[in-house]
């Protein structure tokens, strides 16, 4: 291949070529093939004795070798025969016995030729190691050059696909993940993998999304806006642990927290309904027996609790203050036949044959009720009673737990719809190998909660079995679309205890993940908006466009793989080009993503002109 020029200078790690003759054209025919000529982005070989440095164009300027008159009228400079094209190279690595290697052994010198790298050589700077496994999204924008993606080192990383609405992001999540499902490893894949999608916007519920069929993939379409709203499952000891149900109710330390974990420390004990029966008929019994001292506004209460749970709403009237419930000197309440009083001589009256009968047909009514309740309405149900229990004899103001009631009812009411508690063993079969959750139709507070109530379930999960068998045997990957909803880091900034607690959760998993087999891939138009803790512990990142400031400068301090060439590409990148960039790629490189034609996200831009003509 002829020379096209020859180095002339050399400052640092950038070399100077002046080029021969000009050598401005954009593209070269060699050997049948066209090859990018040597402008900016494009790879240049310098020739050094038997050694091929492999470098990419970073600048180009002319400079006029003859004419040095600055006068307008005799001024003849910059003309075809008088100056020089010089342009600006960066070494990437070395071609040695045809393996490109990333070193710094071997820089430019002064007199050595540069031509135009050949295809054998693009080959290998883009190539894998021999027998590595790779699949392939794409081609290089520039050299059209089929780009390999090394399963290994990409799929069992952290991967941040970044990029503005319409940039191409989303099609360059599912093409990853569909060329992984397509490879030769698809069968064990469906076997010893899982993947969990959470989808704000519904674009990954079509059919075979992902070339996935229903037999491994299941869709949660979580619905808030109707009754019919698929459920979540959720372990039942994971959601019911006093740290989580603390955070997932925003308790306050002083005294919410503490009437959270003894609340929950009696629920647990609560194996049956009669258990429960037992429980809250001792508490009413108390508050009767006790009238003198907590008033009749705590029996009130725990009767309102009852009905508002049908348990028992026509038996409970026989519980009345006679005429004057201010005045029970003798501790009497009675029924509604004032002959059958509930209490004589301060003793509850179980000889009372009438008295008695109502206590058992409480007692049905109660049970019967308790067990047409799902276990968070259970719950639900014990705290009232709970918060009866400590406020009826002052040793809490209910004052400071009110509040905290506010917040059990949004959550639940919320939660209570949407999921499904399950226990250890079964949770596995609840879920496929590809899972999707979209969260398109639900309201905001589950989508707050969710993603990170699923998120980490399952990566205790996996901690904990790969934690017993001390060796990886199985992975779960964890994909976000949309990730600056969740993982925002403004709340924690402004004091918000829940994302605080949700961005430990994935700055954990972040950090911890890989030696557990559990990984992460975050899609974002934001990345400003997301946690740096988490943007930095990224291996691998698909770059689209991408213009605000904010986010440039995030990703130019979190990604040591992005040479100053590249990033200054993002912002002029076309729609469906991303650069690849991480410890996976040796160089970054620019991509064309290939689109599907029909196996895609349902995320193309609209063409109001087709809808307004039809």
């Amino acid at each position: 291949m002829n020379p096209l020029g020859v180095i002339v200078g050399v400052d640092g790690d950038i070399a100077q070529v002046g080029m021969y003759n000009m050598s401005n054209e954009t593209e070269y025919l060699w050997d049948g093939k066209l090859l990018a000529g040597p402008k900016v982005g494009a790879f240049l070989t310098v020739k050094q004795n038997d050694i091929k440095i492999i470098a990419i164009v970073t600048s180009e300027k002319i400079i006029d070798q003859q004419n040095t008159v600055k006068s307008a009228q005799f001024d003849n400079r910059y003309s075809p025969n008088s100056i020089n094209r010089i342009v600006c190279l960066k070494t990437q690595g070395v071609i040695d016995n045809g393996k490109f290697q990333l070193t710094s052994e071997h820089v430019p010198m002064i007199g050595n030729e540069v031509m135009l790298t050949s295809p054998e050589d693009l080959n290998s700077i883009y190539d894998i190691e021999d027998g590595e496994p790779t699949i392939s999204i794409g081609k290089s924008v520039r050299e059209k050059q089929t780009v390999k993606l090394p399963i290994n080192k990409f799929f069992a990383s952290h991967i941040g696909i970044f990029g503005n609405t319409g940039s191409g992001k989303s099609n360059t999540l599912h093409k990853l993940y569909l060329e992984l499902f397509r490879s030769q490893y698809r069968n064990n894949i469906f076997e010893k993998s899982k993947f969990f999608v959470i989808d704000f916007n519904g674009e990954y519920t079509q059919a075979e999304q992902f070339g996935v069929r229903d037999q491994y993939k299941k869709i949660f379409d979580i619905n808030t806006r109707s009754n019919a709203s698929d459920k979540l499952p959720i372990i039942k000891d994971y959601l019911f642990d006093p740290d989580i149900l603390a955070i997932l109710f925003d308790a306050r330390p002083a005294t919410q927290i503490p009437f959270l974990r003894s609340a929950m420390k009696e629920f647990k004990k609560i194996n049956s309904a009669e258990d429960f029966f037992k429980e809250e008929w001792g508490l009413l019994k108390k508050l009767i027996l006790d009238f003198k001292v907590v008033n009749y506004e705590p029996i009130d209460q725990w009767i309102q609790v009852a009905k508002s749970y049908g348990m028992g709403n026509d038996l409970l009237d026989w519980i009345t203050f006679g005429n004057k419930p201010h005045k029970f000197a003798e501790l009497s309440v009675y029924s509604v036949d004032s002959s059958n009083p509930i209490i004589t001589e301060g003793q509850f009256n179980y000889k009372n044959k009438i008295i008695n009968e109502r206590i058992r047909d409480l007692e049905v009514k109660m049970i019967n009720g308790f067990n047409k309740l799902n276990e968070l309405e259970k719950l639900k149900v014990f705290l009232e009673f709970q918060k009866i229990y400590v406020t009826a004899w002052r040793s809490t103001n209910i004052e400071y737990i009110n509040p905290l009631f506010k917040r059990i009812d949004a959550s639940l009411n919320s939660l209570i719809p949407i999921i499904e508690l399950t226990n250890n063993k079964d949770i596995d079969n609840k879920f496929k190998c590809l899972n999707i959750i979209n969260l398109v139709n639900a309201n905001q507070e589950i989508k707050r909660l969710v993603p990170m109530m699923l998120s980490k379930m399952i990566y205790d999960r996996q901690k904990e079995e790969i934690s017993q068998n001390s060796k990886i045997v199985k992975t779960c990957h964890l994909i976000i679309d949309e990730a600056h909803n969740i993982l925002s880091s403004e709340f924690r900034r402004n004091g918000d205890s829940w994302q605080d607690f949700r961005l430990s959760v994935f700055e954990e998993i972040i950090k911890e993940g890989r030696k557990f087999g559990f990984f992460l891939t975050l899609a974002s138009q934001r990345p400003a908006d997301i946690s740096p803790t988490i943007i930095s512990q990224l291996h691998n990142f698909f770059i689209h466009r991408l213009v605000n400031e904010n986010d440039l400068h995030m990703l130019e301090n979190t990604m040591p793989t992005l040479d100053r060439n590249s990033y200054n590409d993002i912002s002029s990148l076309g729609q469906g080009e991303a650069i690849i960039t991480g410890n996976a790629m040796r160089v970054p490189v620019i991509v064309k993503v290939s689109k599907e034609k029909y196996n895609r996200p349902k995320s193309d831009d609209i063409v109001l002109t087709d809808l307004w003509g039809n």
